[in-house]
């Protein structure tokens, strides 16, 4: 069935009846909404969608949308849904703290983050999402922002077209357990200097002026001035279809306040997917034996009949 030929539908759609109980002012809103514009953009059926999810505020999501759904077990979500190259889309909303328990850090919360499981600090160094997908070489690596919906449902989209395994990261917030944990990325008098938008093809280019850049010094990133014998040439070139994923590690390595942190896509490859070699695996069988016979197989080798 063509596109043409889908039946038109909204993103209301995609509501389930279900009451959404996330505290007011969350960025879990946000996303939702985005999504749901997203699935009635690309006319996604909604037998044939499903959402999986772990243990927290953000995993009471599926319950929102009118898909197939599976509420999963904390931190399970891609394991049950499977992380090879499949045709798969994992996101995550990164609050950088356990809102649905009232306030404890999680693995992403600042060194030093104070909370009611570490009054005194925290003593673990912050894991960083993207740099583990980027590291597991998925084919599509992403972040955007909760507030900046234009930006976060093109990002969405475009996970949700590409074919294999997509990871895109959230910057959202917790407004009740850690409000203004990415304020450096939304508060709209600092973000343009806060914030690298990554554009394919074009040199990495930001700030409130557009007058500041990220150049190669040997294979480590600074910030430059543009002016002053500096100009575009000078700077590096985003290349999100790169195979080889280095370009993209460096840049989720970047972090505020040394850096501005890049939001957009990292990486977008084309690799075969693993249902599709799976699935060419069954047709070359099928090709050289005939179609199975399952009955068959269950009566063939050793067999016993209960009376």
């Amino acid at each position: 069935m063509s596109t043409a030929e889908l039946p038109t539908l909204k993103p209301k759609d995609y509501k389930s009846d279900q009451e959404v109980r996330w505290c007011p002012g969350c960025g879990d809103y946000s996303i939702l909404l985005q999504l749901q514009k997203v699935c009635a953009d690309l006319r996604l059926k909604k037998e044939n969608t499903v959402f999986v999810s772990g243990i927290g505020c953000s995993s009471r999501f599926p319950y929102y949308m009118e898909t197939y759904a599976v509420h999963g077990i904390h931190g399970r979500a891609p394991a049950i849904a499977t992380r090879r190259n499949v045709n798969l889309k994992i996101i995550l909303f990164n609050n950088r703290i356990y809102g649905l328990t009232k306030g404890q850090y999680s693995p992403t919360s600042e060194l030093g983050k104070k909370t009611k499981s570490s009054p005194m600090g925290t003593v673990d160094y912050p894991m960083h999402p993207l740099c583990i997908a980027i590291g597991a070489e998925a084919t599509f690596v992403a972040r955007s922002v909760d507030v900046d919906v234009k930006h976060l449902q093109e990002t969405l989209r475009r996970a949700a077209l590409h074919r294999g395994t997509a990871y895109v990261e959230v910057y959202q917030d917790c407004n009740v357990f850690n409000h203004d944990a990415f304020a450096f990325a939304t508060e709209r008098s600092v973000r343009d200097d806060n914030l690298l938008y990554l554009e394919h093809g074009k040199p990495m280019i930001f700030g409130k002026e557009r007058n500041k850049g990220i150049r190669l010094n040997g294979t480590t990133p600074e910030v430059v001035q543009l002016g002053a014998g500096v100009t575009a040439d000078d700077l590096l070139i985003h290349d999100e279809k790169a195979p080889e994923p280095t370009l993209a590690y460096l840049l989720s390595r970047m972090r505020y306040p040394e850096f501005p942190e890049p939001v957009g896509v990292f990486r977008a490859v084309e690799q075969p997917t693993y249902d599709d070699m799976v699935m060419e695996q069954v047709r070359a069988a099928e090709a050289k034996h005939g179609q199975g016979d399952l009955m068959k197989l269950f009566n063939s080798g050793e067999t016993w009949t209960v009376n």
